[in-house]
Formats: structure tokens, sequence, C-alpha cells
């Protein structure tokens, strides 16, 4: 079995292939599983569909001409809700086949026919880019701090900073939507504090925490008369 970096996740990613050929459905799943990826195949896009609404998948191979729904009209459609990694597979190679695929939100583009290597190559860095797009949404940064939004921790030059609950569940209310102003009420109402008042002091303290200059914040910033909003780098 060849060795790839995907192996060493505890849970193989799994990968959907969707093309209309037999043989290349085939071929594809076995190189895939070879290679350590849990495969599901379809043979067109109503069959995918029909996988997506029951399971999760990592990564969306799809052949461009297909019977009934193309390649193309589903990875747009997929676009309104998901942003699931897809690469699109196709016979033709123009250029305006390209922008095509693209513009309706695919993340890579793979003439046939193709070696497979190249195909492990560009799965692998399309699953390394969503990664760390995941990550970085994960992770909001203000200055040497950072907030791990899934883990509710707040670092200072990776060092711990020791937070309340009260303070964590804060930050998590106004890490929700960077840049969006939240009343007291809002915030007292969504964090269980009880009196707005208590908001204040908790700003104060989580200030004294992240910012350089607590009396001139730069990232938990006051809305004069509105509230309070967290503004990351």
């Amino acid at each position: 079995m060849t060795q790839n970096a995907e192996q060493a996740s505890a849970t193989p990613p799994h990968i959907l292939v969707v093309d209309d050929d037999t043989r290349i459905r085939e071929l594809l799943k076995r190189f895939l599983m070879e290679n350590g990826y849990m495969v599901t195949i379809a043979k067109d896009a109503a069959e995918a569909r029909q996988f997506l609404s029951g399971l999760a998948f990592d990564l969306l191979v799809l052949d461009v001409m297909m019977p009934g729904e193309s390649g193309l009209d589903l990875a747009a459609s997929l676009r309104e809700t998901s942003n699931v990694p897809i690469l699109m597979l196709t016979a033709r190679g123009e250029a305006e086949d390209r922008i095509a695929g693209l513009e309706r939100g695919v993340d890579d583009y793979l003439p046939k026919p193709f070696e497979p290597r190249e195909l492990l190559l560009r799965i692998g860095s399309i699953m390394r880019r969503a990664r760390s797009e995941i990550e970085e949404k994960a992770t909001l940064r203000m200055g040497p701090c950072q907030f791990d939004v899934e883990r509710g921790e707040l670092t200072r030059d990776s060092e711990p900073i020791r937070l309340t609950s009260s303070e964590v569940a804060l930050l998590l209310v106004l890490a929700s939507s960077p840049g969006t102003t939240f009343s007291r009420l809002d915030l007292s109402e969504q964090t269980g504090a009880g009196l707005e008042r208590s908001i204040d002091v908790q700003i104060t303290r989580l200030r004294k925490k992240i910012e350089a200059n607590p009396k001139i914040p730069r990232y938990l910033q006051t809305v004069r008369g509105k509230g309070y909003m967290l503004v990351p780098d």
C-alpha cells in the first residue's frame, strides 16, 4: 500500500467519487482506498445527492459530463449550502471549461486522462488548504493573543491565560460574529450573566488580559450607546 500523509489521521478522509463511467468509478475507488481514503461512489448527480443527504464527506471528485444534472451544475448547487472541497474531472481541457468550474466554486480542475499520482497530489493539496481554512476560522488572533473558539481557550505567545467560565462565554458570543455590535442586553441574555452591569465588569477584565493598553482597546471595542464588539486581526 502506498503511504499517504492522510493515513496519519485516526479516521481516513471520506471521498465521494461521482462519474457515470463504471470503469473509472471502480478504478478510482480501488486506487484511492489503496492510498488510505474511505471512498463512496455514485453514478450520477441524483445518486450523489442521496449520499450527501445522509453522509458527511471530506472531498468530492466530480465528472463534468454526466447524464441528467452535470457535474458543474451539481457543484454550483452544493456551493449554495456547503463548503465541501470539490475536484472536477473532465475530458475537456479548454480554458473556458476550467473557468466555468472555478466560477461555480470548484477548488481544482484535472483534465482526463491524468496520472493517478497527480490526482493524489491534487487531493492532498485541496484537503490541506481546507484544513488550514478551518483552523484559521476556529482561531481568532488579537495581537500576541489567540482565542481558540472550539476549545474556548485564550493564549498569549502560546502561553495559556486563565479565563473564568463567564469570560469564556462572553468571548464565545462576541467571536461568533466578529465586527458585529452586541448590546449589553444581548450579551447578558446569551451568556446568562443576568445583570447587564456584569458585562461591563467582564469586558474590563478581558481587556486587561488581551489588550496592550486596556484604556485604549484595540480588540474589545466599545460602540458608544450600543454595546461591544470584537475586532480580531
